[in-house]
């Protein structure tokens, strides 16, 4: 059991009247006069993906959530359905439906390792989340050509990549080229291979 007061930034737990699992984004402990102190939180509903302001009080219950991170293999894509397989077990195979994946799917391309998280509620386990590696190298697959005098607005071009997500690039870069790309802010990093 947890207290009001340990729901740091990255603590996961569920509440008394929910079974669903959250994340402490922001933490702030407040103490007023005349008053019982509080912590301000900002949740994150794991489930939902909901962000909200959340007051705890000191004679609420809190539980840490049971979570546990798997490292699976991205296998295909097919009909809406997103197929993995756990590590170094192929024959261990699930797959999840487009909602669930969520906006990871724009950087997925076969045979990537990635974690899943899964919340054991009661008898049953639900993935509740899917962590990429920060940084992917990805193929381009459509770049237009750069334009003479283009530098002036900056330098840089919106290019297609292998798993059909965008990403702006420097100028230099070509179809064919791998680029590396950091996945949560879906910013360019470098070129890694030259086409």
């Amino acid at each position: 059991m947890l207290n009001y007061n340990e729901l740091k930034v990255g603590t996961i737990f569920t509440k008394n009247d929910d079974p669903d699992p959250y994340e402490v984004l922001e933490y702030a402990f407040i103490r007023m006069q005349q008053r019982k102190p509080v912590t301000q939180l900002k949740i994150k509903n794991l489930i939902t993906g909901k962000v909200q302001d959340y007051a705890a009080h000191q004679n609420e219950s809190f539980y840490e959530a049971d979570i546990n991170a798997v490292p699976v293999v991205f296998i295909y894509h097919s009909k809406d359905q997103y197929w993995f397989h756990e590590k170094g077990k192929p024959a261990a195979r699930f797959f999840l439906a487009d909602e669930a994946v969520g906006d990871v799917r724009q950087y997925l391309k076969n045979n990537t390792e990635v974690k899943v998280f899964k919340f054991a509620a009661g008898d049953s386990e639900k993935i509740i989340n899917i962590e990429l590696p920060v940084k992917m190298d990805l193929k381009v697959t459509e770049a237009p050509p750069a334009i003479r005098g283009d530098t002036a607005q900056g330098g840089t071009k919106s290019v297609t990549l292998e798993t059909g997500a965008k990403a702006n690039v420097p100028l230099f870069i070509n179809e064919g080229d791998v680029v590396r790309v950091n996945t949560t802010t879906g910013e360019y990093v470098e070129r890694v291979e030259k086409a």
